[in-house]
């Protein structure tokens, strides 16, 4: 099996990635590293969790440390991501993997003060890290230049196109020289995405690891059918039981995230709630606390669906299912992480049938009925019974009921990755 020390990367990098641990490249890791060392324009393709942010920041960090710096010292690489806390989660990566190295990166995002990174710009880095609607008010102001970039990264693009960043894009792409290295990368690939992807690089390499919308075999899904009214009180037994260690909770509503926050600790139950109405500041003290463990959970909205990566989280638990199939994928991708094993729980009224039908139908996975709780609604199951059957000619009863909300045991190399990978914290 291939290890980092099969890539010729400079040794510092090599001991940074002992010292984390990290033994094994995951696939995306192993088929895109080459190719981007190599100089190649790399388009990759992989399910969240795979390891996506080493796979272009480990050789970014090897090239960069290899070339002499120009003396005009403007940033040498631009990396775009659609969200403030994935950027500041790349820049985390980057510092953990380069820390040996003489480089300095820079993370620039809406929703703080901007002074603090003009400060950051004057120390001229070599690596900027930032949100597409920053950047453009940061060159607008002539503060920096892109005029030396070498090597371009679009990380998440499909979310990019999905927070109508692609305008956005095309004008920083517009702005970097045409003689570069870019590497894009990206959970899935609709066709506007191929369509951007095919503008913005140069006879690229093509990877995909995985098919698109697919979930980790280490995930056990489970669904339970519950009249709306009775969400909140399910949602509180299942955050009582001794196996949920840390739980991640998605709403569709940022004022619903608050409520459901404040009622769990109302309840007992540690909790935080995290969404796009709170400041950077709100937002990243959220994620410490719950990434510390001094929150048992925390109600989000999809802003963070592929915005955080957190270890340790044992349970997702859907209280509203999302009216987009795809976001489904994304939110329960942040439980199994590095190898471990997950629970994903999903809470289903008789109006969200019809989502979990969609979810179906794009994973090629049926969910496992959970029946055995207080507040089981034979009417949702039902309904859901009835389209199932419509859908595929079988007996809409014929799901197995699995155990009351419990998971299997946590175990490594779920999936096929080997322990040691990276996967998890900083490491997409």
């Amino acid at each position: 099996m291939q290890s980092f020390t099969d890539f010729p990367f400079h040794p510092s990098i090599l001991q940074a990635l002992s010292d984390e641990g990290y033994e094994r490249p995951t696939p995306i890791q192993a088929q895109a590293i080459p190719k981007a060392l190599a100089g190649h324009d790399v388009l990759g393709t992989a399910q969240t969790g795979t390891g996506k942010t080493a796979a272009f920041s480990l050789p970014i960090l090897h090239l960069l440390n290899e070339e002499r710096p120009h003396s005009d010292k403007g940033a040498r690489t631009l990396i775009l991501t659609p969200t403030r806390e994935l950027a500041l989660q790349v820049e985390n990566s980057l510092k953990t993997y380069g820390r040996r190295l003489k480089l300095r990166s820079a993370v620039l995002v809406g929703g703080v003060p901007i002074q603090g990174q003009i400060k950051q710009l004057r120390r001229r880095p070599d690596i900027i890290v930032a949100t597409p609607g920053r950047l453009l008010d940061l060159l607008r102001q002539d503060l920096l230049h892109l005029k030396r970039v070498s090597k371009f990264v679009l990380d998440e693009a499909d979310r990019m196109l999905d927070m109508g960043f692609i305008g956005d894009v095309r004008k920083i792409a517009g702005m970097v020289p045409k003689q570069r290295q870019t590497l894009f990368f990206s959970a899935t690939m609709p066709s506007a995405v191929e369509q951007l992807a095919s503008t913005l690089l140069d006879s690229p390499v093509r990877i995909e690891v995985a098919p698109q919308s697919t979930v980790a075999d280490n995930i056990t899904q489970s669904v339970l059918f519950v009249e709306r009214g009775n969400k909140r009180a399910l949602l509180t037994e299942m955050l009582k039981e001794s196996d949920v260690e840390r739980a991640l909770v998605f709403t569709r509503t940022k004022h619903r995230a608050n409520r459901i926050s404040r009622q769990l600790s109302e309840r007992g139950i540690s909790a935080d709630a995290i969404h796009g109405n709170k400041t950077q500041q709100a937002r990243q003290k959220a994620l410490k606390k719950f990434d510390q463990g001094r929150v048992k959970v925390l109600v989000a909205t999809d802003i963070v669906a592929r915005g955080i990566d957190v270890d340790g989280i044992s349970h997702v638990i859907n209280y509203e299912l999302p009216n987009d199939p795809e976001s489904y994928v994304h939110r329960i991708g942040r439980t199994a992480r590095a190898g471990a094993s997950g629970q994903a729980l999903s809470l289903c009224d008789v109006d969200e049938v019809i989502y979990l039908s969609e979810i179906e139908k794009l994973t090629r996975l049926p969910l496992t009925t959970v029946g055995d709780h207080p507040f089981h609604c034979d009417r949702t199951a039902s309904l859901y019974g009835r389209i199932a059957k419509r859908s595929n000619g079988q007996n809409g009863e014929a799901k197995p009921k699995g155990p009351k909300f419990g998971r299997g045991r946590r175990r490594k190399g779920g999936n096929g990755t080997a322990k040691g990978s990276v996967r998890g914290r900083g490491a997409r």
